[in-house]
C-alpha cells in the first residue's frame, strides 16, 4: 500500500474528514473508485486496510477534506481519527517525468560525488519550500534538499539516487 494521506480530525457532524495529504495532487484521488483506510501506514497486511468509497472531496487550505460512504457522522469520523488513506501501487496515477512517490525513495541507497557512499533513504520531510531526503548511515543521519541542484540522478531500477554532496561539504 502508499500511503497518501493522514487522516487528522473529522470536520463538522456530517463525517467529513480533515486530510492532510502526502503529495502533491490529492485532487487526482477523485478518478481512483476506492481508497483504503487503515490505522498504520508501515502495515504491508491485507488485513489491516479496509476499502472505502470516496462519496466527496475538496480542497480546504492546505489539507483536503473528504467524505467517505459509510462513515455518515462526526462518531463515524472521530472513529478513524489519525488512521491512513491508502492504495495499492498499481491504483495509483503514474508519476510524470523526474516525479516519484516518496514510497518509492524509501530504501534507496544515495551516493555522493565519485559514488561515496551516504546512506540509505529513511525518510522524506516536507518543509514546505521543499521535501528532504533523511538519509541514515548507521547512526549518522544527513539531511540532504530533494532539489535539481542536489539531486543529480533517481535510478528506481538501480535502487540508487546520485546527490551532489559529499567531500567537498
Amino acid at each position: 500500500m502508499i500511503v497518501m494521506g493522514r487522516i487528522v480530525a473529522p470536520f463538522g457532524i456530517h463525517g467529513w474528514l480533515k486530510v492532510q495529504p502526502l503529495g502533491d495532487d490529492p485532487m487526482s484521488w477523485r478518478r481512483m473508485p476506492q481508497w483504503w483506510v487503515g490505522p498504520d501506514p508501515d502495515s504491508a497486511k491485507a488485513e489491516d486496510w479496509r476499502p472505502v468509497v470516496s462519496s466527496g472531496l475538496r480542497p480546504h487550505g492546505k489539507l483536503i477534506v473528504v467524505a467517505l460512504e459509510g462513515v455518515a457522522d462526526r462518531t463515524a469520523a472521530e472513529a478513524i481519527d489519525g488512521w491512513f488513506l491508502a492504495a495499492p501501487r498499481e491504483a495509483l496515477p503514474k508519476p510524470g517525468k523526474d516525479e516519484y512517490y516518496w514510497a518509492d525513495l524509501i530504501g534507496l541507497r544515495v551516493t555522493g560525488k565519485a559514488g561515496v557512499p551516504l546512506g540509505v533513504v529513511r525518510g522524506l520531510i516536507e518543509t514546505g519550500a521543499h521535501d528532504v531526503l533523511e538519509i541514515a548511515d548507521g547512526e549518522t543521519e544527513r539531511l540532504i534538499p530533494f532539489v535539481a541542484a542536489y539531486v543529480l540522478d533517481v535510478d528506481l531500477a538501480a535502487g540508487l539516487i546520485s546527490v551532489d554532496w559529499g567531500a567537498d561539504w
